[in-house]
C-alpha cells in the first residue's frame, strides 16, 4: 500500500486534526457523521443535514479518502 500526499494536503490534514481550520464539527455533528459513515443515516436525511451544514460533506469525503 502506498500513500501519496503533497505538502498542502498534509498541512490541511494537520490543521483539520487540530481543529484549526475553522471547519471543525461539534460533538453532535461528529456523532451524526459517524452514524452516517456506519450506514445508520438514510441518504435522504443526510442530504438534508448537508444542505444545512456543508462541512459535513467535506468531513465525510475526507474520512472516505483517509480509509481508502
Amino acid at each position: 500500500m502506498s500513500m501519496h500526499f503533497n505538502v498542502s494536503e498534509l498541512t490541511r490534514n494537520l490543521f483539520h486534526s487540530l481543529g484549526l481550520d475553522g471547519d471543525s464539527l461539534n460533538p453532535d455533528q461528529s456523532l451524526l457523521l459517524e452514524c452516517y459513515l456506519a450506514g445508520q443515516v438514510p441518504q435522504s436525511a443526510w442530504n438534508d443535514y448537508v444542505a444545512e451544514t456543508p462541512a459535513l460533506a467535506r468531513h465525510a469525503e475526507d474520512r472516505r479518502r483517509a480509509h481508502h
